[in-house]
């Protein structure tokens, strides 16, 4: 035994000395191969080996490569001095969590802020600073659950949002800045916010208090619309996420945002690291905002997020005589019954009206505006042809076109029966004015566009 542990000795002494030994480039290879734990083990050896293993550019890859964190920053945005002190005040900070995790909402909440930052500046300033391992315990606490790893994560990089209002005119300037977004029709309006913690605790509360019994236990409220009431729920003890449907008042019936297959396949999924539904909920939401898929529109003369589709295959676009028409659907949730109910799945689709630059044309004539006079819709669940409508104007209204005009847009909805199912039609426009016809009426076609129930629900 003695001669073994002295021969373990010598080969740790030889092993220091060998490394003492080496110089310049060769020492430096060794060392980019190391990782942060490994050369923060070689920085004790000797001071030679702590001073090559001190060099900056040494931890600034580590930073990157671990943390996603290409400035002298803390947490916080404080500046550090060096790399090596920004690894640690980041590890200090972090340490008790997977550093892949970490690295995942880190760069999922930095997708966020930019694309908000851009093009939702006033979405982005409602966004909180990231909650304390003592409010994670005291919100944990409050509630009577344990937060899920990934959830807890997520709330240390941004504690939701602030937009609770204190005033009437403060109600209508925050209420449609949710970062999750919404849709109107009729007067449905749905826009959703991601909670900060101490609402969390208040909504979890308030909507078992509405229902007159507890949510079921392990659910809480993380995302919630302040208009037509529509919430978000996490079950923290598997992290799946639900939203409530038609039927959640009156017996607790909700749906999974996230089905279990796609959480399965996902390529963001690592199965070594533990997750939860709403991380992937919101990484999937930020491809959307990042990919033009879903983007800010004027509503109620305030911009807001659209969760209508913008972009192809999800949004139709048909061109007729110069008239475009683009057209997309959402599924709606809080007004669906999953039980199998006459509205087992209800939709709201958004049309688009434009008329192209060249103005209309028509018989080999140009026209500088047309103006609609009715619609046709044939609305299908799975081929069966379940509404057949027939109509002069869309909610009333006969919009004039002009060539570089803005988009004239109305929102419907439809139940169905059944899913998948499809939506298409024709408008009958009339160039010139309804009150001045410059030529013969025509029909401008409305390519389908689908109503499925969807991999993701919003």
């Amino acid at each position: 035994m003695k001669r073994k542990k002295k021969e373990k000795e010598r080969e740790r002494e030889m092993g220091s000395v060998s490394l003492e030994a080496l110089e310049g480039l060769i020492l430096e290879t060794i060392l980019s191969k190391a990782d942060a734990k490994s050369a923060a083990s070689v920085a004790c050896v000797s001071k030679k080996l702590n001073s090559a293993a001190s060099d900056d550019s040494l931890w600034r890859r580590f930073c990157s490569a671990d943390l996603d964190v290409h400035s002298p920053l803390g947490p916080d945005e404080t500046p550090c001095p060096s790399f090596k002190v920004t690894y640690r005040v980041w590890i200090d900070s972090f340490g008790m969590y997977p550093l892949p995790l970490v690295k995942r909402v880190k760069k999922l909440w930095g997708a966020i802020r930019t694309w908000m930052a851009v093009n939702f500046p006033e979405a982005n300033a409602t966004l909180r600073k990231g909650a304390s391992e003592a409010e994670l315990k005291e919100a944990e606490e409050h509630l009577g659950v344990k937060l899920p790893t990934a959830t807890k994560v997520l709330f240390r990089f941004c504690d939701g949002q602030d937009t609770v209002a204190h005033t009437i005119n403060e109600h209508r300037r925050l209420a449609l800045l949710g970062i999750i977004g919404g849709y109107e029709f009729y007067d449905h309006l749905v826009n959703v916010h991601l909670l900060p913690l101490s609402h969390v605790i208040r909504e979890t509360r308030d909507v078992g208090r509405q229902m007159g019994f507890p949510i079921r236990r392990n659910n809480i409220v993380v995302a919630a619309s302040y208009y037509s009431e529509k919430w978000f729920f996490l079950n923290c003890a598997n992290g799946q996420l639900h939203v409530g449907t038609g039927r959640w008042l009156s017996d607790g019936e909700m749906m999974p945002c996230v089905p279990k297959a796609l959480m399965r396949s996902s390529p963001n999924v690592s199965h070594d690291l533990p997750q939860d539904e709403l991380l992937l909920w919101l990484e999937e939401h930020c491809r959307r905002l990042q990919s033009g898929m879903i983007q800010t529109r004027k509503l109620r003369k305030s911009r807001c997020i659209s969760l209508f589709p913008e972009t192809p295959p999800a949004c139709s676009v048909a061109v007729t005589n110069g008239v475009q028409v683009r057209a997309s659907a959402v599924f709606v949730p809080e007004l669906s019954d999953s039980s199998g109910g006459g509205e087992k799945y209800y939709y709201t689709y958004s049309i688009r009206l434009s008329l192209l630059p060249e103005g209309c044309m028509l018989d080999g004539m140009y026209y500088s505006s047309c103006q609609l006079y009715s619609r046709h819709w044939v609305i299908r669940a799975k081929d069966v042809v379940v509404s057949d409508v027939h109509g002069e104007a869309v909610i009333g209204k006969f919009p004039l076109l002009s060539p570089n005009g803005e988009e004239f847009i109305y929102e419907s909805c439809t139940p169905l029966p059944e899913a998948p199912g499809s939506v298409e039609g024709s408008f009958t426009f009339v160039p010139g004015r309804l009150g001045k016809p410059e030529a013969r009426q025509f029909d401008v076609k409305v390519a389908p566009f689908v109503l499925e129930a969807p991999e993701y629900i919003f």
